[in-house]
């Protein structure tokens, strides 16, 4: 049996929020939204990112579960997106809404790398991919 990650799924107050902004912040493309507007999905290449409501989520986990929120620290989890254009991201991220958590920075191995948190709080990696070598 063949087993492949088909995608994740963040638990948000509002999906069709939450589509608008990763369309407008990161130029990703809506796929589906239920007619309840309370599970989507963007296409972001093999593997989906996708969003249920906070209500989908307490009817699916009978013991509940941690909410992400801008006013609590980030989950130590990240969705990583790969551009050459790392900077020119990080800028339209934060004019959609996307709160800065840490700066560019080069790293040692010549990657850019920043960070922002989306409108949920959860964490987003902008970064150059990396050349294998």
């Amino acid at each position: 049996m063949k087993i492949q990650y088909a995608y994740t799924i963040l638990y948000v107050k509002d999906v069709v929020k939450t589509i608008k902004f990763y369309e407008n912040a990161f130029g990703f493309e809506k796929k589906f939204i239920t007619p309840e507007n309370d599970y989507g999905e963007i296409i972001s290449g093999p593997t989906c990112i996708a969003f249920a409501s906070i209500e989908l989520g307490k009817a699916n986990f009978s013991e509940g579960f941690t909410e992400s929120t801008l006013n609590k620290k980030p989950f130590g989890i990240e969705l990583a997106f790969t551009s050459s254009a790392v900077e020119n991201l990080m800028k339209n991220a934060i004019k959609n809404g996307a709160k800065l958590l840490e700066k560019v920075v080069t790293k040692p191995w010549g990657q850019q790398v920043g960070y922002v948190r989306d409108i949920n709080g959860f964490i987003i990696e902008i970064c150059t991919p990396i050349s294998p070598k």
